[in-house]
């Protein structure tokens, strides 16, 4: 039996419908489109604004497909002397590496009968929008920490955390600078153990490891002026030594944020946790050495009135690459056991 919807919320939907066209220069008639470059600026910075920890990190627009990353920031020292001609440096990040934004649909739909529930509430638009934009935000995170391949079709069963979707951050590093990545500290463990009989009397020592070893040496004694963090994940989180920061926020706008903030520090650099990084492992970076590009003019869209599954169909889509600026200003550990 087919489901029919309320007169109030046809009348909602086809608002909600209209003004995405109005906004986007769609025809009256037209249901797919390439979205406008304003609007689609906006999306990306809802969808920024939508989690705390995209909005540490750099969510930039390019308008080629492929080329070299941007190279936000500076690579290294330029100060220098010359009895001869002066020869200047680039100082910006220069590597091989470079970038490639691919398609990533973002397809949703929502039922008759959820449009129904939802055609109450005057912002019903409002809603709709920021629901879908929250779970991009929280997709790219899932991607940037998860990814390691781009399937011409992808598998959310095999991969639950968008493994195939994109190549994120934690595999470049592993590509681009596998010598920065650290999976055991004595070959033929797997592990780095963490203790007073392990590798590592403790977290501290790892980390004090990394930053002189693993980090360029032009860093060094900077990491706090330049924004330095330790990510770790959530069990290692969870160890007593970093319980929750007390601050003047409410405890719900704690546990409601995607990024924890843990007293005390690792190696002298504060310490996070943010959602789906992988487990028994740890990132030292800048948030702001983390990219994701998004191609210009390649956001479209197309919205589906499907009566025949009772439901409007949401289908959008978008270039887009994940990318460490700085593979000098990273270093990745993983397999972290306690002993």
């Amino acid at each position: 039996m087919t489901y029919a919807l309320k007169p109030e919320a046809i009348q909602q939907l086809d608002a909600y419908i209209a003004e995405v066209k109005k906004i986007n220069g769609a025809s009256g008639s037209e249901r797919a489109f390439t979205v406008n470059p304003t609007v689609a600026q906006n999306i990306e910075l809802k969808t920024q604004e939508s989690s705390h920890f995209l909005s540490l990190i750099n969510i930039v627009r390019v308008d080629e497909q492929a080329g070299d990353k941007l190279g936000l920031g500076i690579s290294q020292p330029i100060a220098s002397r010359t009895a001869g001609t002066r020869e200047p440096v680039d100082p910006t990040v220069l590597d091989s590496s470079g970038y490639l934004c691919r398609k990533t649909d973002f397809d949703t739909h929502i039922s008759y009968r959820r449009v129904d529930e939802w055609a109450k509430f005057p912002n019903f638009q409002t809603l709709f929008r920021d629901a879908i934009l929250g779970q991009i935000g929280r997709d790219r995170i899932m991607i940037g920490w998860n990814g390691t391949s781009a399937a011409d079709t992808t598998n959310r069963t095999v991969n639950p955390l968008l493994q195939d979707v994109n190549i994120g951050w934690i595999k470049k590093l592993r590509l681009g600078a596998p010598a920065r990545v650290m999976s055991e500290a004595i070959h033929g463990t797997g592990k780095v153990r963490i203790g007073l009989t392990g590798d590592y009397v403790d977290l501290d020592a790892l980390i004090f490891d990394l930053l002189n070893n693993l980090i360029d040496p032009w860093y060094r004694n900077a990491f706090e002026a330049l924004g330095f963090v330790v990510i770790m994940s959530d069990d290692l989180n969870a160890d007593r030594l970093f319980p929750l920061v007390q601050t003047v926020n409410p405890p719900s706008e704690l546990m409601a944020a995607d990024v924890i903030i843990r007293s005390g520090k690792a190696g002298g650099l504060p310490v996070m946790h943010v959602p789906y990084f992988p487990a028994n492992s740890l990132l030292v970076t800048p948030l702001k050495n983390l990219s994701i590009y998004w191609q210009n003019g390649t956001r479209r869209r197309r919205i589906v009135d499907n009566p025949a599954r009772d439901r409007i169909e949401d289908y959008q889509s978008v270039n887009e690459a994940y990318v460490i600026e700085d593979m000098g200003q990273c270093a990745f550990v993983e397999n972290i056991q306690f002993v």
